[in-house]
């Protein structure tokens, strides 16, 4: 059994993490792989609605792809590395960031290169205290490869962006939080249950609107305003037949708790 990313369920929420915590929870292919089969386990399962993500370890979160792996495939010749290395990585952050049920990443310690990228693609992500992040690619001659050099700009803007990637500097939780990167920085000892306790409040509306929303929001950012608009009354449009559409109404005109179902 693949034990790269390792899966529990608590509740409706699936805990995820990254586990090569030896070599600071680096992303090789295996693990890529291992994280995108659980994803889709998780899409198909109606008992989890919502995906909690962190590394294994006291030091790290993900220090980034697994350089002795993705040196050998450059080795191998440039179609080789962009097919084993940069498709799969960019085809992982990009199902994390349209995935319909939320993802949180709890960033518990080194974030750097793809680990930074995840963080990125997430949803949302909570910090600890002890979190230190990093665009380190420059340092080793390439740019990032995951959609850091994409995803980075629309968080912290074009000019903030471009110093931590064209200096490769490292940076704190709290500048993190400062240029839009995770949500929130907690001591290191609440980083789950904080994680957990976002989640339950997320949990406690319909899963159906959640996943409206996700969508909406991704396919939309990158759009003109009036295309994002366009694409909100479709997702509105998919919402408004469903039983947890009237359930929310019906709730809320008889002031009571809703309870959706999922429909």
């Amino acid at each position: 059994m693949d034990s790269t990313v390792l899966f529990e369920q608590q509740g409706a929420v699936a805990l995820l993490t990254l586990n090569r915590p030896e070599k600071l929870n680096a992303l090789n292919y295996a693990t890529n792989d291992r994280l995108l089969s659980l994803l889709d386990q998780i899409e198909d399962d109606p008992g989890i609605a919502a995906v909690v993500l962190t590394g294994a370890g006291d030091r790290a979160f993900s220090a980034g792809g697994d350089i002795y792996e993705f040196t050998q495939s450059i080795e191998q010749g440039t179609d080789i590395a962009v097919k084993a290395f940069v498709n799969r990585g960019q085809r992982m952050t990009a199902r994390l960031e349209s995935f319909p049920k939320p993802i949180i990443v709890a960033v518990n310690g080194i974030a750097f290169g793809g680990g930074c990228e995840i963080t990125e693609a997430a949803h949302l992500a909570i910090a600890s205290e002890r979190a230190v992040f990093a665009k380190p690619e420059i340092n080793i001659g390439i740019p990032p490869t995951f959609g850091g050099t994409q995803r980075l700009p629309r968080l912290a803007g074009r000019k903030r962006a471009l110093e931590l990637l064209l200096t490769g500097d490292q940076f704190s939780a709290q500048r993190a939080y400062e240029v839009g990167l995770v949500n929130n920085v907690v001591p290191h000892e609440q980083l789950l249950s904080s994680a957990m306790e976002m989640a339950e409040r997320i949990l406690r509306h319909s899963p159906l609107a959640a996943a409206r929303i996700l969508s909406a929001v991704t396919r939309g950012i990158n759009t003109t305003i009036d295309e994002g608009l366009e694409i909100e009354k479709q997702q509105f449009a998919r919402m408004a037949g469903t039983c947890d559409c009237k359930e929310g109404l019906h709730a809320w005109i008889e002031r009571r708790q809703p309870q959706y179902t999922g429909k």
